[in-house]
C-alpha cells in the first residue's frame, strides 16, 4: 500500500478490537518513530499500553476507551509544534494504515493518565489512538476543491492532485478551516483560518499535499 492508497483508505476509528498489537509491528512503530521525530525535531512516543488515558466520559462514551495503544504527540514547545505534530505524524498515522493498524487524532484525553514523557520546555499537544479497528471507520462530507483554494485558475496537475489528497485529511471536527493559495511564480500558501486544533489539521494538510503533489 503506497501513502495515497493509505490517504484514500484510511479513515478515523473510534472502537477497538481487545486485540494488542503484534511486538513485530511494535518493532515497526517504534523504528519508525525514530525516524520521524529525527525529521520532525519532535519526540512522538509510542504507548503499548493505553491504560486510561482514554477514561474521561467523552473518550469513552466515544469508544475510545477500548483503544489498546496510543501515540503521545510531544515536542519542544516552539511557535510551530502544533503545525510539525500535524505534519509528521499524520506521516506515521499513515504508516500505521499501511502495516494494518486503525487510528484516530484525539485531542480529548486525559491528560494526567497518559504515560508521556514530557521534558522541561515540551509540550503534549495532541494523542493518536492506535488499533485493530472493529471496522475500517466512515468516509466524512467534504468541502469542493472551490471552497479552499484561492489564487491563479490555471491549475497544473500537480496542485490539483494535492488540493485533492488535502481534502481527504482528517481535520478537527470535520472543520476543513484551512486555505491552499497558487501564486503567480508556482509557490503555495497554506492559510489557517482559525479553530480549534487548526494548526494540527494544518500539518496534516500540508503533509496531504506534499503526497499529492509528489504522485503526480
Amino acid at each position: 500500500m503506497t501513502e495515497t492508497e493509505a490517504i484514500i483508505s484510511r479513515h478515523s476509528v473510534r472502537s477497538y478490537e481487545d486485540k494488542p498489537i503484534e511486538q513485530d509491528k511494535v518493532e515497526l512503530i517504534n523504528d519508525k518513530i525514530r525516524e520521524l521525530n529525527e525529521s520532525g525535531n519532535l519526540n512522538l512516543q509510542f504507548i503499548e499500553d493505553a491504560g486510561k488515558t482514554y477514561n474521561k466520559l467523552f473518550s469513552r462514551a466515544a469508544g475510545l476507551g477500548s483503544a489498546p495503544s496510543v501515540i503521545a504527540c510531544v515536542g519542544k514547545d516552539d511557535e510551530d509544534l502544533d503545525e510539525r505534530v500535524g505534519y509528521y505524524g499524520e506521516k506515521l498515522v499513515l504508516f500505521l494504515q499501511q502495516i494494518g493498524l486503525n487510528t484516530c487524532w484525539t485531542g480529548t484525553f486525559n491528560r494526567k493518565n497518559t504515560e508521556a514523557v514530557v521534558m522541561d520546555g515540551e509540550r503534549l499537544v495532541i494523542t493518536i489512538a492506535v488499533g485493530y479497528g472493529r471496522d475500517q471507520g466512515k468516509e466524512h462530507r467534504s468541502k469542493d476543491a472551490s471552497e479552499v483554494t484561492q489564487g491563479r485558475t490555471d491549475r497544473p496537475e500537480w496542485f490539483k492532485n494535492g488540493v485533492k489528497m488535502a481534502l481527504l485529511a482528517p481535520t478537527a471536527i470535520n472543520q476543513q478551516k484551512f486555505t491552499i493559495r497558487l501564486n503567480d511564480d508556482d509557490s503555495v500558501d497554506f492559510i489557517d483560518n482559525g479553530g480549534i486544533l487548526s494548526k494540527v489539521d494544518l500539518g496534516i494538510v500540508k503533509c496531504h499535499f506534499d503526497i499529492g503533489r509528489s504522485s503526480n
